[in-house]
């Protein structure tokens, strides 16, 4: 039989074959995330145009990052075991998933990450987008994904932060939002990389179906070449996926081989002539796809390594409006405190912003207002003149009611609790103890103990009770009342002139011996603490006496 008639023959039981499309491309629906690649320009003018475009839900949405977070694990795992056999089978290994398998430790560390730092009450307190395709999705989510598409996957931070910087130009983030980019950038990237990874497992579905018929066929071709028809006739029936990874694979293995392999390439060749396509275009079209797909994960792999690398601290307080207007303080102290204490002060912002409804920036420039207000009053340098005095001090009081800040009657009670600290304390243990004798008491005498004995047990059980209730109000203390840490200022790259200080340790001068010992000391601090406007100094004293002089002084 020649080539022409076995040809005919397959086509034919191919026609009366019941089965799948050959052109179906077996793919998730998901698209990967890549659209138009954009300069730094152009993704800063793109950040203006979805700012635009953006429009809020009120009210809280379903928490769904969470769940489609744990189903891109799922499928990342999967995934990572198919690629696995894959390699443990000797089979050909593409460069994105030699890439996919070798930073797979990366994606599942970012994967925990992710899941640590997105508690369920933290996504649905950010704003959520009512329209477009990330519809009841945060808004902070969408300007990731955004971010991701039209990288290819790849984040820095010059396009970052104009990207954003242009987005706020039409519409204020919030602080949350700030603070959830890189959260937000993780959970896109996992996207992505899911996305793409399904793409590629699908593909290696399909070369290891090429990988089963081309074995077949290359040990057929060599114990007994008359049979290869058969085995051809097999691999019709089975309607072998006609796409460009089945196509690529099992051309590499049977071009070039024995002159009887040639025989189901050409019979590939004509099934793919009835659709307009040639086996040369698809490896090409593969080949390309293979090399976009390689981009996209190390791209995305990449982004991943330096969003733990970058500085978010200080991307924040670039873009946060709330620092720039805090940074307007008139003695000039906000801007020479260290991170902690300027963060402290602006999640106050955040969070009478949440209760009085209105906008962050709003809460800001009311505060800096009361100090200015103060400082031309009282004098720049008076405490009431700092914006803190109205954020975390006394005057935190008075911006709440210019706010309009509603307070629920749990806070009422902790505000009145703050103001008589010492009467609470000393209430909450008498209580106790009335109450726990009260009970001791009742219970004796409801057993028949009258008189002296009943007083008697009262005292003794006023002793234990009182111990008793002190050991429980402080227990309760350790874990209702909250430490305050002061407000700090930065020095770290050294103490300015203006605050050069000096500290002085008090010491008792016992005798002539200890002199030497105190002197050492003093040296050891000034060595340990080098700083040229500090100074240390012992404020020394003798012992007390009944007279002016002794004759050991």
């Amino acid at each position: 039989m020649n080539s022409k008639i076995i040809l005919r023959y397959l086509s034919q039981l191919k026609a009366h074959l019941p089965g799948k499309d050959s052109q179906k491309i077996h793919a998730s629906n998901e698209l990967l995330l890549r659209s138009e690649l954009f300069s730094a320009k152009q993704m800063q003018q793109h950040g203006k145009t979805i700012a635009g475009a953006h429009k809020l839900s009120p009210g809280r949405t379903s928490n769904q990052l969470l769940a489609r977070m744990a189903d891109n694990e799922n499928v990342l795992f999967g995934v990572r075991n198919l690629l696995t056999k894959a390699v443990g089978d000797n089979h050909h290994i593409t460069p994105a998933e030699e890439w996919f398998l070798d930073n797979f430790y990366l994606i599942e560390e970012q994967i925990r990450t992710a899941r640590r730092h997105l508690p369920k009450v933290y996504s649905r307190e950010l704003p959520h987008l009512a329209n477009g395709p990330s519809a009841a999705l945060p808004r902070v989510y969408d300007i990731a994904l955004e971010m991701i598409s039209h990288g290819d996957g790849q984040v820095d931070s010059k396009a970052l932060s104009l990207f954003v910087a242009a987005y706020q130009t039409v519409t204020v983030l919030t602080l949350g939002e700030l603070w959830a980019i890189p959260i937000m950038l993780r959970l896109a990237l996992i996207e992505n990389i899911r996305r793409i990874a399904v793409r590629i497992s699908t593909d290696r579905a399909n070369r290891n179906i090429a990988d089963h018929w081309a074995n077949r066929m290359t040990v057929i071709a060599e114990k007994d070449p008359k049979s290869l028809f058969l085995e051809i006739a097999d691999m019709v029936r089975s309607d072998p996926p006609m796409v460009g990874a089945f196509i690529a694979e099992i051309t590499r293995r049977l071009q070039g081989q024995s002159p009887s392999l040639a025989l189901p390439l050409t019979w590939i060749e004509q099934r793919l002539s009835e659709y307009g396509q040639t086996i040369k275009a698809l490896v090409h079209l593969e080949t390309q796809q293979q090399a976009a797909d390689q981009v996209s994960m190390s791209n995305s792999i990449g982004s991943l390594r330096f969003l733990g690398a970058m500085d978010w601290r200080e991307f924040v307080e670039t873009m946060s409006v709330v620092d720039q207007i805090l940074r307007e303080d008139a003695p000039d102290i906000y801007v020479k405190m260290d991170f902690s204490t300027r963060d402290r002060y602006r999640h106050v912002v955040e969070k009478i912003a949440k209760k009085s409804r209105s906008p962050e920036s709003e809460v800001a420039r009311t505060a800096i207002s009361l100090a200015r207000k103060c400082s031309a009053k009282n004098g720049r340098y008076d405490c009431t003149a700092h914006v803190g005095f109205y954020l975390i001090d006394k005057g935190l009081s008075e911006l709440e009611q210019l706010m309009k800040v509603r307070l629920s009657p749990v806070e009422e009670i902790i505000r009145l609790g703050r103001r008589i600290p010492l009467l609470l304390y000393i209430g909450a243990i008498i209580g106790l103890t009335i109450i726990f004798t009260g009970s001791l008491l009742a219970k004796a005498h409801t057993d028949g103990l009258h008189g002296w004995p009943l007083a008697i047990l009262g005292f003794l059980a006023l002793l234990c009770t009182s111990h008793l209730a002190i050991a429980l109000v402080n227990w309760l203390a350790t874990l209702l009342v909250a430490p305050h840490p002061l407000p700090r200022m930065d020095f770290s790259k050294g103490i300015p002139p203006e605050y050069r200080t000096l500290v002085a340790v008090p010491t008792m001068l016992l005798s002539a011996q200890n002199i030497p010992n105190l002197i050492e000391a003093l040296e050891i601090r000034f060595l340990a603490n080098r700083d040229d406007n500090l100074r240390f100094a012992l404020l020394t004293d003798f012992r007390d006496a009944k007279e002016e002089t002794l004759p050991d002084e």
